[in-house]
């Protein structure tokens, strides 16, 4: 079997199969062996900034020396990218390999009556055979969705456990409200392992430390007055981490919240994008970091420096001088989107190329961005196969709430050059959805391959 041919049985197994039980899962990960047992794996859960904390830590731990492997999801334009080594996508013939070995397990399964796996699945026991093969020290992981049913969590003994930011997201799945998500997300905290998590929602902490405490798991809290903005740019943030703020430890809603002092004092860190949310972010990893490192062996030097050089596609990721894509696709999203564009249309005009799929609420994001900002220019487009929304719809969606003109393109490549060609001096934002930002990149990578 070759690649393209892995591909493409990877992508038709939506059409025969759903995602099972976890006892299924688990038959698939002991018929290959376990290989997660031999790697120190940090397991990442959230609503949004999950993927970033995984990058951030990743970048650090690969600054460190340490042979560092990555999970995570969705990708953009090639399957490959969900899994990374050393900050390297790994190569086809690597993801071949490991995948033909899944590919016979699977087939014995199903010849002992167990059902196939999902996709997810599929790509998470693929990714475990990648990243043994590569003698993996440290495994970043992060959840599909959910955490406490994700494939993912199949992992007995991680060494810490972060959980990122919790807000309404996929509730069809996940519960109708912050304390619902919040007690799906913290599934994934296990008997006795530290749990670093993003404190800023007082509901979604209660959950956390009940779980915690049931669990018997040291609880770090992020707060954001750790944290001290010095400068900015418009591809980056100087800030202060200090985490000595907080002397004694402290009780919340529900169980005991551990020091985070000693872990940095006054340490300036840059970090490389322009959304204040990365802040966050990255202090989580930083925090996380020291948590599983607590002696230190490495340096802040290093943190500071796998900070700075973090690279994670489509979160405000400036991609052309005055270009940036970002795949926020739900409220809490949009929310910090807008946030970030405002500050930036406080000293520059904005331009604004979008689209959306149908089952994110596109009606209420577009009225939330127009009552948030301002665009001089507003592009939309339509992406997403089966779920898409056509490009006609959500313009006259921006018309009722902008007095801006809307050009509407079906065609994303031409929708990206028209949004390029109408810009003047604004800066462009092309957000709404991750495929808008997948098709996006690929067509970025496609001119640079012509020279353009």
């Amino acid at each position: 079997m070759n690649y393209t041919e892995a591909i493409t049985y990877i992508e038709e197994v939506p059409k025969f199969t759903k995602k099972n039980k976890p006892e299924n899962t688990r038959e698939l990960i002991e018929r290959i062996g376990h290989p997660e047992r031999s790697m120190k794996v940090i397991h990442v859960a959230g609503t949004n900034g999950k993927g970033s904390v995984c990058a951030f830590l990743s970048s650090i731990l690969t600054e460190a020396g340490k042979c560092t492997g990555l999970f995570t999801s969705p990708h953009l334009v090639e399957i490959t990218e969900r899994f990374q080594i050393n900050g390297q996508q790994v190569a086809q013939e690597n993801f071949t390999r490991a995948f033909e070995r899944v590919k016979k397990e699977i087939d014995a399964m199903m010849g002992d009556g167990f059902a196939h796996p999902a996709y997810f699945e599929l790509l998470f026991a693929t990714g475990l055979l990648i990243f043994q093969e590569a003698g993996v020290e440290y495994l970043v992981l992060e959840t599909g969705l959910g955490g406490r049913l994700d494939a993912t969590n199949l992992v007995e003994h991680p060494i810490a456990c972060v959980l990122t930011s919790i807000s309404l997201d996929h509730m069809e799945y996940l519960g109708n409200t912050v304390a619902e998500i919040a007690g799906e997300k913290a599934g994934i905290i296990k008997e006795g392992v530290p749990v670093i998590y993003d404190g800023r929602n007082p509901e979604a902490e209660a959950v956390i430390l009940s779980q915690a405490e049931k669990m018997h798991a040291p609880a770090y809290r992020f707060d954001a007055s750790m944290c001290e903005i010095i400068g900015k740019t418009d591809k980056s943030i100087d800030f202060i981490f200090n985490s000595r703020y907080d002397k004694q430890n402290t009780k919340a809603a529900q169980g005991e919240v551990h020091a985070v002092t000693e872990l940095y004092e006054a340490l300036p860190v840059t970090v490389p994008y322009l959304a204040e949310y990365q802040i966050v972010n990255s202090s989580l990893a930083m925090a996380a970091l020291r948590v599983v490192d607590p002696e230190k062996t490495i340096s802040d030097e290093q943190v500071v420096k796998g900070i700075a050089d973090t690279r994670w596609q489509g979160r405000m990721e400036t991609v052309l001088p005055g270009v940036v894509l970002d795949g926020a696709h739900n409220a809490d999203g949009i929310r910090e989107f807008i946030r970030t564009v405002q500050e930036v249309q406080a000293h520059r005009p904005v331009s604004l190329l979008f689209s959306a799929v149908v089952e994110k609420e596109h009606d209420k994001m577009i009225r939330t961005i127009c009552e948030g900002i301002s665009p001089v220019s507003i592009v939309v487009t339509q992406v997403g196969g089966s779920r898409v929304v056509e490009a006609e719809e959500l313009a006259e969606e921006f018309r009722k709430y902008t007095k801006a003109e809307v050009i509407a393109r079906n065609d994303v490549a031409e929708a990206f050059e028209t949004a390029l060609a109408r810009r003047g001096d604004s800066m462009l934002f092309c957000a709404g959805s991750l495929y808008l930002v997948g098709e996006l990149k690929a067509i970025l990578a496609k001119c640079g391959e012509n020279g353009i």
